[in-house]
């Protein structure tokens, strides 16, 4: 019965990521299309990192899906690889704050640091580049969750796979930015991984801590 009330809640939610990634497309077609394919093809960010909003509704439902997908996800990745979990809303309600939170607030806080330095307009189109590829990540997420529910292939075969494949995707990003951006970044290196730890890896490992303490 426990297995079928998770399935079900899971299911509600992929849904609504689904609808989310939908509505996107709907609203701007084509530049739903541009998103698609930006593996491998630079004209989405050209285009779109120009006419950037502070919220964004494209953007805004794209991040929905994945805060949604991600979290599920997650609850996947520890069930499989650290402990079974047992499913409870209230607590899975409390990972998809903390996924939501972790991102928003590392969001904010490189701007507020950009502000700071006065270089506003780099940190905004490189976040704008990390936040497309991440929600990138998401529609692999929505895939994988779909192969995790509703199909019998090993778990873990599907997690270590989407693992790599979300790694690649936002190597790619980083990649993309880090040739835009290096002449800044060579001159700045020591800087630039202090960032890193402090903004790029610390925050996946608090979220991971709040996965721990709360065991989710």
């Amino acid at each position: 019965m426990r297995d079928y009330i998770t399935h079900e809640w899971f299911t509600v939610l992929t849904v609504f990521g689904i609808f989310a990634i939908t509505m996107a497309k709907y609203l701007n077609t084509l530049r739903f299309g541009d998103f698609i394919s930006i593996i491998g093809n630079s004209k989405y960010l050209k285009i779109y990192s120009k006419d950037q909003k502070f919220i964004d509704p494209f953007d805004g439902l794209l991040f929905l899906n994945l805060v949604f997908s991600g979290s599920i996800f997650l609850f996947f990745c520890y069930s499989t690889f650290v402990s079974p979990l047992a499913f409870e809303l209230i607590s899975f309600l409390k990972l998809l704050l903390a996924v939501a939170t972790v991102v928003i607030i590392k969001t904010l806080l490189e701007r507020l640091i950009a502000s700071l330095f006065e270089i506003d307009s780099i940190i905004d189109a490189y976040l704008f580049q990390k936040m497309t590829f991440l929600n990138y990540s998401g529609l692999v997420l929505v895939f994988s969750n779909l192969l995790l529910l509703y199909t019998g292939t090993n778990p873990k075969i599907v997690i270590i796979t989407s693992f790599i494949v979300i790694f690649l995707i936002n190597l790619i990003g980083f990649a993309t930015s880090f040739r835009n951006y290096q002449k800044i970044i060579n001159p700045n290196f020591f800087y630039f991984l202090l960032y890193l730890c402090a903004l790029e890896i610390a925050p996946y490992v608090l979220l991971y801590k709040v996965i721990s303490e709360y065991n989710i």
